[in-house]
């Protein structure tokens, strides 16, 4: 098993190191095809686009700090609810995102960051059993539940989203 891990691109063997020291029963697994969008990856997956967990990246304007939100892939982000919980937050252009996370926009993982980001989790994911994210890579992802999420960052749930219905 350690060769086949080896094998695996750096960001995912990251996210693997992590998912293992923490006793996560899911390795990462690479799909044949890239999965840059939640839609790619839910429909590589077989699996509802809501289940598809998507990290968000975005830029704290007073100090520069990555803002990790991480949604479920079938809502929009509210980045006036994410400033009120973090403060005034801003786009984060690919290098940005790369600098701050080591890993490529498509590919981000909500795990394994060169360093940690201040991280939200939306609340519509716990709608889910079975949830997927990035491993670190394009191809990557991983299955957990979404308290395996909350126990893995240690970020706080809150209401980060558009509503869904006016």
């Amino acid at each position: 098993m350690a060769s086949d891990t080896q094998t695996l691109p750096e960001g995912v063997q990251r996210v693997a190191a992590v998912l293992a020291s923490a006793g996560h029963p899911h390795a990462p697994r690479m799909l044949d095809d890239a999965a840059r969008t939640a839609q790619q990856a839910a429909d590589a997956l077989g699996i509802e686009l809501g289940q598809i967990a998507k990290s968000i990246i975005f830029r704290r304007k007073s100090d520069d700090a990555a803002v990790l939100v991480v949604t479920s892939g079938d809502r929009r982000v509210d980045e006036r609810k994410v400033d009120a919980l973090v403060g005034k937050t801003g786009r984060a252009d690919a290098e940005f995102v790369k600098a701050a996370t080591g890993f490529s926009i498509g590919g981000v993982s909500p795990v394994g960051h060169a360093r940690a980001p201040v991280t939200l989790i939306d609340r519509e994911l716990l709608r889910f059993d079975v949830i997927w994210a990035a491993a670190g890579h394009p191809h990557g992802v991983f299955r957990l539940h979404p308290q395996d999420l909350v126990r893995l960052t240690g970020a706080p749930v809150a209401d980060v989203v558009q509503a869904s219905h006016p």
